[in-house]
């Protein structure tokens, strides 16, 4: 079959731009959006257009169709385990390109919010869990079902344990359960749930929010974030002192908060 014709022939994710705001869409939902190599490709394309793109000041994460992101693509692992090696050598560079993926999240200057309408399981909801903001629809469930099929969810378990308390961490990793979208919101999983259907304009609402901000505020603040995150209490609060006073003596500080003062608008140059 030409290859023109093929339904895969597309690609794996649409980017589309509006007020600031990147929208994202995973767009292989005739194969649950996996993170294939094709999909893990487009993401880290995208995310190093956008962390240089100094006209976005925030990032929407969805998907097309029912399920959100189904994980790993494990036929596409699992033909690999005819190679010589058992598949070694492909097992650890994809595993590679997709923790590269989910810190390029982290790293990436602009806030990134899932919107998630179906099912995020295994590497989908670790997506989940990496971006810095989520907004569920009612109906979406999060699932990390490793240990069903002899797989110990390990590289989820990264971003799981830096969103959720421990006992919800593994609560989640080693039973293997579905966990509704309300669930979700009381483990800190997600921030929000919204009526079905609702969580792509709920997320594109905050993102609007946030890009009304100051954007190299904004960039201080999220690299801070994960920055001290890291560290022991002493050291976190001299970290973010230091970085207190270089924010302060930014221009868009002094003129944030001389617009408080004089009761005007600022005018941010970012």
């Amino acid at each position: 079959m030409n290859a023109h014709h093929r339904p895969d022939a597309a690609p794996a994710l649409r980017r589309e731009d509006s007020d600031g705001v990147a929208t994202l869409t995973l767009d292989r939902p005739q194969s649950r959006n996996p993170l294939s190599e094709a999909m893990l490709g487009a993401l880290a394309d995208a995310f190093t257009a956008i962390a240089a793109d100094r006209a976005i000041k925030a990032v929407v994460l969805a998907a097309e169709g029912p399920v959100f992101c189904a994980g790993h693509d494990l036929k596409e692992m699992s033909a690999h385990r005819a190679d010589a090696d058992r598949g070694r050598t492909y097992f650890t560079e994809i595993l590679r390109r997709c923790s590269g993926v989910m810190q390029q999240i982290t790293a990436l200057p602009q806030p990134v919010i899932a919107a998630v309408e179906g099912t995020a399981t295994a590497a989908g909801c670790q997506l989940v869990a990496s971006c810095d903001l989520a907004v569920a629809g009612e109906a979406a469930r999060f699932c990390t079902p490793g240990v069903h099929i002899g797989l110990f969810c390990s590289t989820p378990m990264v971003a799981l344990t830096r969103n959720l308390g421990a006992k919800h961490a593994m609560e989640m990793l080693l039973l293997g359960e579905m966990v509704p979208a309300d669930e979700a919101a009381r483990m800190g999983l997600v921030n929000r749930v919204v009526p079905t259907g609702g969580a792509l304009a709920e997320a594109q609402r905050l993102a609007d929010v946030i890009a009304s901000k100051s954007p190299a505020t904004i960039r201080i603040g999220k690299r801070a974030f994960y920055e001290q995150r890291e560290m022991g209490l002493a050291a976190a609060y001299d970290h973010a002192s230091a970085v207190m006073v270089e924010n302060m003596l930014a221009r868009d500080a002094e003129e944030g908060i001389g617009a408080f003062v004089e009761k005007r608008a600022p005018v941010w140059e970012g």
